[in-house]
């Protein structure tokens, strides 16, 4: 059994993956600033069935003394690092918050790890790196030379910054480009938790450009899945990873599979693009396929499916 430091794991992702590490018994130690970008309240919700089993330090990682602290007396094997400010739209809001804590957040952890004998970091980073790419889809080798939002540029750079520790300290470091994660406490920002909201409430949902924008949707089980495979890669030292659906489903499409799936018409309150959005975004998943075994199994209308069935029971 392995030590696991989760930053960011009472979150949506974090707390599924703590989860799923207890179950093989794993020891963990979550590490998360539980901040109001949404109300803290739901990350303690998530995880008060396994509190009792796990140690919870409340930080920032932007605290170098505190991360220092903790890996004193911590002597993990793994870092899996989530904790990030999240959302594209804020990010260009307050672009220095983004910066200090994505980027010197990850210093902060890399360098622990570097000082504490630590040799193995996973981080999360996203698909919003890819930009306006306009080859698709989207493949880790890819050149990346347009990110447009704040958020995309920390993300991008963190990578070679892991890129950077594993060459010159020998830590292994897998960075996991999620594509556009879904499902069962999907944070309350992200359209699918605030349309279903609005929609069973009777309230208006904003539907931003002509519904053409189209992302790869990828359920929670899938993502813990390929996340838990990268944890047991150990053929190389540094390697990108996209986690994705590897199918895309369009705004329109996205609103019409909730109305049918909440028997509930959606009230369109239209808006202009967003600053910020990508057009589209759709993962080749070929080399997480080989290097991870990586096999996504849940298609977008099941886990609207699971989601709706959650939500009621939840909400």
């Amino acid at each position: 059994m392995a030590k696991f430091l989760i930053t960011g794991g009472a979150g949506f992702i974090g707390s599924h993956l703590t989860e799923s590490l207890l179950k093989d018994g794993h020891t963990l130690t979550i590490f998360d600033d539980f901040n109001d970008y949404y109300d803290p309240n739901i990350k303690w919700k998530n995880i008060r069935h396994v509190k009792p089993d796990i140690e919870v330090i409340e930080g920032d990682i932007r605290d170098a003394v505190l991360v220092e602290r903790t890996f004193a007396k911590g002597n993990f094997d793994t870092v899996v690092h989530l904790a990030a400010r999240a959302g594209v739209r804020p990010s260009i809001t307050d672009p220095k918050l983004y910066f200090t804590t994505n980027i010197d957040g990850t210093f902060n952890l890399l360098d622990a790890c570097r000082y504490h004998g630590v040799k193995q970091f996973v981080f999360a980073s996203s698909s919003s790196v890819y930009g306006v790419n306009k080859k698709v889809p989207f493949a880790e080798s890819d050149a990346l030379v347009r990110t447009i939002s704040p958020y995309a540029a920390t993300k991008l750079a963190c990578e070679q910054i892991c890129s950077n520790y594993s060459e010159l300290f020998g830590i292994k470091s897998t960075c996991l480009r999620f594509f556009t994660v879904f499902g069962p406490r999907q944070r309350p920002d992200l359209a699918i938790a605030k349309f279903t909201k609005r929609i069973l409430a009777g309230d208006a949902i904003p539907k931003f450009g002509d519904g053409s924008t189209a992302r790869d949707y990828t359920y929670i089980d899938d993502i813990i899945q390929g996340v838990r495979a990268a944890i047991d890669y150990d053929k190389t030292p540094f390697e990108i990873f996209n986690l994705g659906g590897s199918a895309t489903t369009t705004l329109s499409e996205m609103i019409s599979t909730l109305e049918a799936e909440l028997d509930n018409k959606a009230i369109i309150n239209q808006m202009p693009e967003q600053p910020g959005d990508v057009p589209r975004t759709y993962a080749d998943i070929s080399k997480s396929k080989e290097y991870l075994g990586y096999n996504p199994e849940t298609p977008f209308r099941k886990g609207i499916k699971r989601y709706v069935e959650w939500y009621k029971g939840n909400a």
